[in-house]
């Protein structure tokens, strides 16, 4: 087979599909094509990578996120106080009702109501 592409070293030059790893043979074999290469082509490249994650906050108190939001005024069946916090939610399909979430502000009891 002859070249068909101009690429680097991790792309086959006859088909372009990506190659694998080198591993303990002396070729690196394209999967599609059955291209093989020689490793020694590969020397002195170096490859690097890092993953970078998403720092968890743990300033944060949950209850008082949980504390926080809209109001609406609603009697607590549990403590009776008037105003509680609310948060609605899509919990099944999109075709019913959305889910909303109440949390009284004094005693933190939780209630839900479909909708």
């Amino acid at each position: 087979m002859s070249k068909i592409f101009e690429t680097e070293l991790e792309f086959c030059e006859i088909c372009g599909s990506v190659l694998p790893l080198p591993g303990e043979t002396m070729f690196i074999e394209c999967k599609r094509c059955q291209n093989k290469i020689n490793v020694k082509e590969f020397h002195g490249i170096e490859n690097h990578s890092s993953h970078i994650f998403k720092s968890y906050d743990t300033s944060t108190n949950d209850k008082e996120d949980e504390l926080s939001g809209p109001t609406v005024e609603r009697k607590c069946s549990n403590c009776g106080h008037e105003e509680m916090i609310f948060k609605a939610q899509q919990t099944r399909s999109a075709d019913e009702g959305q889910t909303i979430f109440y949390t009284c502000k004094e005693c933190r009891h939780q209630e839900i109501e479909y909708s």
